[in-house]
């Protein structure tokens, strides 16, 4: 038995449409700069001695970095495949 969901076949809800609108309009950089600055700031706390700050603070690079790639995805490909594409698409 084949379990794979295929495209179109289930659609997203409003929700998560709503969400990718808004944050599709943040460029992607911004998120590798989240991450950066996640990462900067885990080296100052390490050299002041706050390990557990440290840790805390920059295990936030890895969520920023999959954050941007998949905000990255979203204006590539579109939220939902489901929906019918924009006259516009085919005039490209």
């Amino acid at each position: 038995m084949d379990y794979r969901v295929r495209a179109g076949e289930i659609p997203e809800d409003q929700i998560t449409s709503m969400l990718e609108s808004q944050t599709a309009k943040w460029p992607t950089s911004f998120f590798l700069v989240a991450a950066g600055a996640s990462i900067l700031a885990s080296l100052a706390f390490k050299a002041q001695g706050k390990d557990h700050a440290a840790l805390f603070v920059g295990q936030w690079a890895a969520p920023f970095l999959i954050l941007g790639t998949y905000n990255k995805m979203v204006k590539q490909h579109g939220s939902d495949s489901s929906v019918a594409a924009s006259p516009l698409a085919g005039a490209a």
